[in-house]
């Protein structure tokens, strides 16, 4: 038996003991979609009440728990803990200021007077306080220090301060650049401003009559109220804020905008995707109201008076070149000058793995561990095009991108042919990405509801608007992802094969299921097979569903030479190694070390994506369990009886082969939290878990 890691008991466990004696065959155990362990190493499910961890943490044990909770207590938890936006915006800014939230500048130098805001920072500036409450730092290296002399930008609040060796350089410390894909924050105040230019869309949208203003669901706020709060903003020092938030210029006036964006469907007391809608009718600009000509320069929106200085500047001077270069290769004088579709940069996907972007768990640091595992393609989460205009930090964080990522895309959601078209060309603008996904097949409730998804599968003239306005708006290819059919059997996606590829699509993604089943049943390759079939030359057809070895990937290539490719997503959740099985063809019998260390290059990029600090602990913390969530479910090759697992396989309750396989097979969250607290310490006080995708429970139908 292997060496346990620190942390974890021996069990001792004989696997001829305690046992329940096998009442069915391989065979049987299959056709119930059960996984056949081996005799040997089956042990009685284990007893929930008896798994509770009591002393470290307060954990769900089982979603049987949690619902049963839910459903006693609904009243009294939702009067209890529902709290107006104001009021969750005073506890945010009480919580700045508490000890536990020492001033960025202040951990960078460890000097007092080095905030420029002083008693005006929005941050805590008592260092003994902080030290007095700081946990212990973690085992391990802080991800930033290294033999070449760089340092860490976290400085005193890094969790791993003890491993800095004093160096010098922490006064001046910067995160090393590599990601790219960050929302410039010009461009931002221009998008909360409504006043960004989107020439080459909306000149192929009035090409195509698709500039008719659409009915909002969402109550618009007074366009001058908007331009005053950010005026405002402005006003209180917002453009002297510190990369690290540091400083208090713009905090009222920032919540004043906060509220505005609330109304347009920016925010969600529930924490669930906003409304999806259009942008708001461009507001007056700040010149037009103080009087000064309104004149636009080549159609920039940029006043001839602001260039004189005589007004004030809408802009930043670097971002005025930008947008005055941006128009000389945008407006277009002549049709014929338009590229056709099959002149543009084509990304060949024939026999690529492409990693499918995961919702919550396909984050960046995952998508680094499965490149490094050997995937070719990736591609980010998918991220709401009407956030994504609004200006929305978090929404853009989907956009990042790594410098391992060398054949990279981004996938967005959206339901009407503007949002997206306009969406389309701003990333475009400000994002370096090799192609655009457009989700189209997304099964969530509150994205359906809103017209987009894989609602636009039962509209496909707005499919075929929203193709054709932005293949026509940018060079780089469009793909889009779709299902079968929104329900089963019926609209099916093949009679559109033909009409997408000529709309302009590059790609298009099957996900063998249609909406109805969301995550049931098998998926159905055999209709992806007949869809590629039907498809032109010119589009590109890849598969997705159940892709769960090296064995599903050469069937589905061998049975359909029209295929591209195949998408893996749940597969390389479950067992991320997929990649490197595919490529060396074989059944990879991981030893449970060889999992640790990939949680451990997980953890590492984790900290480097979110911080080293606390709260960059707690964030990679809560991603990890997130994934951790998934791979429970995978069985090691040495314990089937039947290899490939199938992914619609139950495992069993089973032994591993040592303690560390045996806790990483646990479906418990308090086990789970044990794996987190042996790479990233003890959780805190009070700390609570539970997953948060109901596809977690892949064995149950969610069918809508």
């Amino acid at each position: 038996m292997a060496e346990s890691p620190a942390g974890l008991t021996s069990q001792n466990w004989n696997p001829t003991q305690d046992q329940q004696q096998p009442t069915a065959t391989p065979e049987q155990l299959i056709a119930k979609s059960i996984a056949p362990v081996k005799p040997q190493f089956l042990r009685p499910p284990p007893s929930r009440a008896s798994q509770k961890d009591t002393t470290s943490s307060t954990v769900s044990d089982s979603n049987n728990d949690i619902s049963k909770s839910n459903n006693t207590h609904t009243t009294s938890v939702v009067a209890k803990e529902k709290k107006s936006k104001r009021q969750l915006k005073r506890e945010r800014q009480q919580e700045k200021k508490s000890s536990v939230n020492l001033c960025p500048e202040l951990a960078k130098t460890g000097d007092v007077n080095s905030c420029p805001y002083k008693n005006n920072c929005r941050f805590n500036h008592d260092l003994e306080a902080f030290k007095a409450q700081k946990p212990d730092d973690l085992e391990g290296e802080c991800p930033f220090v290294n033999g070449e002399g760089s340092c860490c930008p976290y400085g005193l609040a890094c969790r791993f301060y003890g491993t800095h060796k004093g160096h010098d350089g922490v006064r001046n410390g910067k995160k090393q650049i590599s990601e790219i894909n960050g929302l410039n924050k010009d461009v931002q105040k221009l998008l909360w401003k409504n006043k960004m230019k989107f020439l080459k869309a909306d000149s192929v949208l009035k090409s195509l009559g698709l500039m008719g203003q659409g009915k909002s669901k969402v109550k618009k706020v007074d366009e001058e109220e908007v331009e005053k709060v950010v005026d405002d903003n402005d006003s209180h020092g917002t453009n002297d804020t510190n990369e690290n938030g540091c400083g208090d210029g713009g905090n009222e006036s920032a919540g004043k905008l906060n509220g505005a964006a609330e109304v347009l469907g920016c925010d969600d007391v529930d924490g669930v995707l906003t409304d999806e809608v259009r942008p708001q009718k461009k507001a007056k600009s700040a010149v037009e109201v103080n009087g000064c000509s309104g004149e636009e320069v080549n159609g920039l929106g940029i006043p001839e008076k602001d260039i004189e200085n005589n007004c004030p500047l809408e802009t930043e001077p670097e971002l005025v070149a930008d947008k005055l270069e941006v128009i000389a290769d945008s407006v277009e004088t002549d049709g014929s000058l338009k590229l056709h579709p099959r002149e543009k940069k084509l990304i060949d996907f024939r026999g690529k793995l492409y990693l499918a972007p995961l919702t919550t768990v396909g984050n960046l640091p995952f998508r680094r561990v499965c490149k490094a595992l050997g995937a070719d393609v990736t591609c980010g989460e998918m991220a709401m095009c009407t956030n994504l205009l609004q200006g929305q930090a978090s929404e853009w964080a989907l956009l990042r991108r790594h410098s391992s990522e060398d054949l990279f895309g981004v996938q967005i959601c959206g339901a009407y042919p503007d949002t997206v078209t306009r969406t389309v060309e701003l990333i475009d603008q400000e994002c370096t990405v090799d192609f655009i996904d457009i989700n189209m097949g997304c099964p969530i409730d509150i994205v359906v509801n809103k017209g987009a998804g894989s609602s636009l599968l039962t509209k496909p003239m707005r499919m075929k608007s929203i193709i054709e306005a932005t293949s026509g708006t940018v060079e780089k290819p469009i793909t889009v992802k779709v299902r079968t059919g929104y329900f089963e059997g019926k609209s099916r996606i093949d009679s559109l094969i033909v009409d997408i590829g000529k709309w302009g699509a590059s790609a298009v993604t099957i996900h063998g299921r249609s909406r109805q089943q969301r995550y049931s049943k098998l998926a159905d390759w055999d209709y992806i097979y007949q869809c590629a079939r039907k498809a032109p030359d010119s589009l590109q057809v890849l598969g997705n569903g159940d892709v769960f070895s090296f064995v599903d990937w050469n069937n589905h290539k061998s049975d359909c030479a029209e295929l591209s490719s195949c998408m893996i997503a749940r597969g390389a959740l479950i067992k991320p190694w997929i990649f490197t099985e595919i490529k060396e063809q074989r059944h990879w019998d991981i030893s449970s070390g060889e999992r640790l260390n990939i949680l451990k290059d997980y953890v590492r990029s984790g900290l480097e994506h979110w911080g080293s600090d606390t709260k960059g602990v707690e964030t990679t913390r809560h991603f990890l369990l997130e994934w951790l969530s998934y791979t429970c479910r995978y069985v090691p090759v040495g314990l089937l009886d039947v290899i490939p697992q199938r992914l619609n396989w139950r495992p069993p309750s089973y032994y591993g082969r040592d303690d560390l396989e045996t806790l990483m097979a646990s479906d418990s969250a308090a086990d789970w939290v044990r794996i987190s607290e042996m790479l990233l310490g003890k959780v805190p006080d009070a700390f609570t878990f539970a997953p948060k995708h109901k596809s977690n429970a892949y064995d149950r139908a969610e069918n809508g």
